[in-house]
């Protein structure tokens, strides 16, 4: 009990150091305060003797079914030392000023707030802020616009991380089909779920459409050209992708033909052939 009682008193005292610094901070710009040592020692390895009994508790939560409540024990741990309490404390035993005010040396003063600037005595400064705005404004619209052309394509890392993910997607299906999962609900899989958004994004990034299926295949309808012998060599090469795709699904995946109509990579390939054909099906 007698060590509770300290504790308690302990962390009272270190309360009301952080009280008078912050009213310091208050009442003007204080200018490098000095810092406790001690009481921020003290403070922090209070600080830390809960986090690492937190993360003793939530090593202790083994196993799926206690996977909520690991996080938890995870997350409240990660809070503690996200604090304002706690960043001072590490600032001052770092040798830094506590910019919030915590754990400060009793007997400093606040210097003296900064005047305010006098406003100007002659000119019309209401009517000279229209026009600087207005060229602020459209300095920035000019720096926006080369953004977007630059980030027309994808870069080399990108388009490896997309022929990684086809396959990551591809492997990962094969394992939650041998675990006993549908293609429902391996579409449904968060993982597969976050793998294929990821691909979808780098694919319309390198070409804008092509996971919808729109583009400028419409504008080519309407014209009605006959595709040339080049485009027909590349709309059975893509015909015959998507049959070994789907001959690929139905005997590693055993997938029905509802699923193979469902699967993302599937729906792509076809949105590709479509747009290939002019839109045409």
């Amino acid at each position: 009990m007698a060590a509770d009682d300290e504790n308690v008193k302990g962390t009272a005292e270190i309360m009301k150091l952080a009280e008078k610094g912050m009213e310091l901070m208050k009442a003007g710009e204080v200018q490098e305060l000095e810092g406790d040592k001690d009481a921020a020692a003290a403070f922090k390895a209070e600080v830390d003797a809960k986090i690492a009994a937190l993360k003793a508790e939530a090593d202790a939560l083994t196993g799926k079914d206690n996977k909520k409540a690991r996080t938890e024990k995870g997350k409240e741990a990660s809070e503690l030392g996200k604090t304002k309490e706690y960043i001072d404390a590490e600032r001052i035993m770092k040798g830094l000023p506590p910019k919030n005010g915590n754990f400060v040396k009793a007997g400093q003063a606040a210097a003296a707030p900064k005047a305010a600037a006098a406003p100007k005595e002659s000119g019309y400064p209401e009517e000279k802020a229209e026009p600087e705005a207005a060229e602020a404004d459209t300095k920035k619209k000019a720096e926006k616009k080369p953004k977007k052309e630059e980030s027309a394509g994808i870069s080399k890392a990108e388009r490896d991380e997309l022929e990684k993910l086809k396959n990551d997607i591809i492997a990962l299906k094969k394992q939650l089909k041998e675990e006993g999962m549908s293609g429902g609900q391996m579409n449904k899989d968060e993982r597969v779920v976050g793998m294929v958004t990821r691909m979808n994004e780098l694919k319309e990034k390198e070409s804008p459409g092509s996971t919808t299926g729109k583009g400028d295949d419409s504008k080519d309808k309407k014209k009605g050209k006959a595709l040339s012998a080049e485009a027909e060599a590349s709309v059975k090469a893509k015909e015959e992708e998507i049959e070994a795709y789907r001959q690929k699904l139905v005997t590693e995946f055993k997938y029905s033909k509802k699923e193979i109509n469902a699967d993302p990579d599937m729906m792509d390939m076809v949105a590709e052939l479509n747009k290939l054909k002019g839109g045409k099906k």
